[in-house]
């Protein structure tokens, strides 16, 4: 194996070990009385803040050249993105870590969907077939009712707060699929954490008690978030997207519910039905179809 290429998959196992730690923070995070709301606005908040010296040169370089079209795509991008923290994130509340992360990283199959419908654009007869288990996995995951309990209190609810999280990110895909062509990976980032950093805060100052103080624990746990599968699992799947092939990116989006249910198992004891693991083995082959295809690659993954 050559040098670079190694390389390349080292980061790719990097990202998606750190991007499958997500769910588990949440979890602990949750575990200290956070809200969902204001875990998702923090750790946006916290990505923004440190990603903000880094990109502010080229920002400062480019926003006057940015189109208002563009700036609003921008800015619906970070609405998007807001939607699919503050959904994924409450949905860890009601259903399963397995279940969640499995349903949030759907988004191939939507978009495969959407350039379908929407973008009129011929696809692979892969990516049909992609779509197709797909949705019969999520189909069957979401019916399933087992994990009841402390792990999964109300799992049609929380397998539903996953699916809308999974329509958000891949409305970012999306978005972000077609200002990428026109502006940096930094400034559409930048742009888009922040603005969904500033919703996320202004719907935790509307709805979360003026008296709820945060612990020092929780701090540092959505702190962890944006150092971590944010920051680092984002950077590096945008590294690695450009160097491998469609189907190593493809197998390295799996990576991310494997690894969530696996260290949800360990940590946190939560086990699998029957039924769960065919709806599992389903939706992991669809989003393996749907998101081999070149036009899918090449699109930076929203890191959980």
């Amino acid at each position: 194996m050559s040098s670079p290429r190694a390389l390349t998959y080292a980061v790719l196992v990097l990202a998606v070990a750190v991007v499958s730690t997500a769910s588990i923070l949440v979890r602990y995070a949750q575990a200290e009385g956070t809200p969902s709301i204001v875990i998702a606005a923090l750790r946006l908040a916290f990505a923004t803040l440190v990603l903000t010296p880094i990109a502010w040169p080229r920002v400062r370089r480019e926003w006057p050249q940015l189109s208002r079209s563009d700036r609003w795509l921008a800015f619906g991008s970070g609405v998007a993105l807001a939607v699919h923290f503050a959904a994924w994130i409450t949905s860890l509340e009601y259903t399963s870590v397995a279940s969640s992360a499995a349903l949030v990283t759907t988004n191939p199959v939507w978009v495969g969907i959407a350039s379908v419908v929407v973008l009129r654009e011929r696809v692979p007869r892969a990516v049909i077939v992609g779509i197709v288990l797909g949705l019969l996995g999520s189909l069957v995951v979401f019916g399933s009712a087992s994990g009841k309990g402390a792990a999964a209190p109300a799992p049609a609810l929380g397998n539903s707060l996953a699916l809308v999280g999974a329509l958000a990110a891949s409305a970012y895909l999306l978005i972000g699929r077609g200002l990428r062509a026109r502006v940096s990976l930094l400034t559409y980032i930048w742009i888009a954490y922040g603005a969904a950093a500033i919703l996320l805060i202004g719907a935790a100052v509307a709805t979360v008690p003026p008296r709820f103080a945060l612990t020092g624990t929780a701090v540092l746990l959505t702190l962890a978030l944006a150092l971590g599968p944010q920051l680092i699992g984002h950077t590096a799947v945008n590294w690695a997207v450009r160097r491998a092939s469609a189907t190593v990116v493809a197998l390295a989006i799996l990576g991310e519910p494997v690894g969530a249910a696996l260290l949800a198992w360990l940590l946190f004891g939560e086990s699998f039905s029957a039924s769960q693991l065919i709806g599992f083995a389903m939706l992991l082959c669809g989003i393996f179809f749907a998101a081999r295809a070149p036009q899918e690659s090449s699109a930076a993954q929203p890191a959980r």
